[in-house]
């Protein structure tokens, strides 16, 4: 049987982790990885965190199943954050799922379910698993573009390409912080989509990753917030990866809003049937985290605080990489820079500079240009900003010292 299974593709961004691992270049710098890192270079666990895992040991409950929708408390509590407090609530739900990438499953198996011959829309570029995650759910998907000749987001043209967009069709919006641009809407842009939706029908879908890296918990939440209250149906994949730091964990919950209770309770059963045939039930430990968390004033008021000097970590060095980069004459991609916000940004570079960029100076982003802003140890940008101009060929550039060359092995 093995035998006869065709070569399959690789992952692109685990293919560059490896290299990276296999680069015995001290001055490699890994920007592939959407991880939050410090200034040492560590992906911490944060205080409120450990706190609310040393209570969780202290009370030592019981290890029994918690069922297909994972764990109550959590879901509420997601809820409650994404949605609000004045949220409508009651023609909402939520089930707890393995991390974002299981709550997009989960919610592309419910389209596939319920509107077989739906489209999905995504933008382009896009995260690189959104496309492989619906076209594995049997769903067809297509592209509308994100970004205008500046670089800023294209109201215009996103709203032009969406008019195509049928009535049993799903839209994708990423609700800030867009992976891999870092270009977002703006808030009458979001009051725009939100119209043609109502207008043409389809229903949007919220990928909603990096809330409170961007702007602010509230200000990344208020989009999605906004488009709950104005559209009858909307499905939401929550990550509770980057914001609480629980990568390894797998915390995630995907919320479906519908226009009556009744039709919310059956996409209810419809999610916790997907779940079952696909892992059963979710891994405990990480929502019963959050969920600590949320509904603990004191841990909730600490992890806001962290999350803040996280977010203002990613924005200095975004600032300081832009005042870098328009220090060596690179002005033009220094403006495109400081307009996005968030962990990712698109550097102006094509497939054989970034190429350039990793081999010939140990720094490693995708070949589409995205790297990690906050990846990067704060005295390692002079360097970076370096390293773009040098592959941009500005010869106002110092000539830059090359690490070593990449083994033989790493470049495979």
């Amino acid at each position: 049987m093995l035998e006869l299974l065709p070569p399959p593709p690789t992952d692109p961004l685990w293919d560059l982790t490896y290299e990276f691992g296999s680069d015995e270049r001290p001055e490699r710098l890994n920007l592939v990885l959407g991880v939050y890192r410090d200034q040492t270079g560590t992906t911490p666990v944060m205080a409120a965190v450990r706190e609310a895992e040393l209570r969780l040991a202290r009370r030592s409950e019981s290890k029994e199943y918690r069922g297909l929708s994972g764990n109550a408390a959590f879901n509420r509590s997601l809820l409650a954050l994404v949605l609000g407090q004045d949220g409508p609530a009651e023609r909402a739900a939520a089930v707890q799922t393995v991390a974002g990438s299981g709550a997009l499953r989960l919610l592309a198996d419910l389209v596939h379910r319920t509107r077989p011959g739906a489209t999905v829309w995504i933008s382009d570029p896009a995260y690189v698993n959104h496309r492989p995650i619906f076209e594995a759910a049997g769903l067809r998907v297509r592209t509308y573009g994100w970004r205008d000749a500046a670089g800023g987001f294209d109201t215009e043209g996103v709203l032009r390409e969406l008019r195509e967009a049928g009535r049993d069709d799903v839209v994708l919006l990423q609700g800030c912080c867009h992976n891999p641009t870092g270009v977002d809407p703006l808030l009458d842009d979001w009051e725009a989509l939100a119209e043609a939706a109502a207008r043409g029908g389809w229903v949007p879908f919220v990928d909603l990753a990096y809330h409170g890296l961007g702007d602010g918990l509230e200000a990344d939440l208020l989009p999605t917030r906004m488009l709950a209250a104005r559209v009858p149906e909307m499905l939401i994949a929550v990550s509770c990866s980057k914001n609480f730091g629980l990568y390894s964990d797998r915390v995630g919950c995907a919320i479906v809003v519908g226009s009556t209770a009744q039709a919310v309770r059956h996409a209810e059963t419809a999610l916790q049937n997907a779940a079952r045939t696909l892992y059963s039930m979710p891994p405990e430990h990480g929502a019963a985290v959050v969920t600590t968390i949320l509904q603990d004033e004191g841990l909730r008021a600490s992890w806001s605080a962290e999350l803040d000097v996280m977010r203002e970590r990613i924005m200095s060095n975004r600032a300081d990489l832009t005042a870098h980069l328009g220090a060596l004459g690179c002005t033009e991609q220094a403006a495109s820079l400081a307009r996005q916000k968030g962990m990712f940004s698109m550097l102006p570079l094509t497939s054989q500079q970034m190429l350039r960029l990793r081999r010939q100076y140990a720094i490693y982003g995708t070949t589409s240009g995205r790297i990690n802003i906050a990846g990067i140890p704060a005295h390692r940008i002079p360097c970076l900003a370096q390293g773009i101009a040098a592959v941009l060929d500005r010869p106002e550039v110092p000539r830059m010292r090359e690490p070593a060359a990449l083994p033989d092995r790493a470049r495979a």
